[in-house]
């Protein structure tokens, strides 16, 4: 089994639009290293990863080396997380989210 840091793939602006294409459910965490809400985040981000490992896939970006994403879908805070299903982006969240409510929207937008 991997382990759960394993399952949140890092995502960068050359390859996000390859990832999104190639998996069907997909949530990118948007992130900095400055941003303490964005390491609070963490855990629960790699345990939903490894939760629905198989279901959905989880990409995390760092926005300090990536500004085309964020800057594509309109981000202004950190964190955030863009849900894409088949392709099309189906929701965004910012903030911290507590689990519950992340796994919530994960069953609203992936039909889970």
């Amino acid at each position: 089994m991997k382990k759960s840091s394993e399952l949140v793939s890092t995502i960068t602006d050359e390859d996000h639009l390859e990832f999104i294409k190639d998996n069907d459910y997909v949530v990118i965490d948007l992130w900095a290293t400055w941003c303490s809400p964005c390491i609070q985040m963490d855990p629960i981000v790699e345990d939903l990863a490894e939760r629905y490992d198989g279901k959905v896939n989880f990409g995390r970006t760092n926005i300090e080396e990536n500004s085309e994403l964020p800057s594509r879908y309109g981000i202004q805070s950190l964190p955030s997380f863009l849900f894409f299903k088949n392709g099309e982006l189906v929701d965004k969240e910012r903030g911290v989210l507590k689990k519950d409510e992340f796994e919530k929207k994960l069953k609203e937008n992936f039909e889970l």
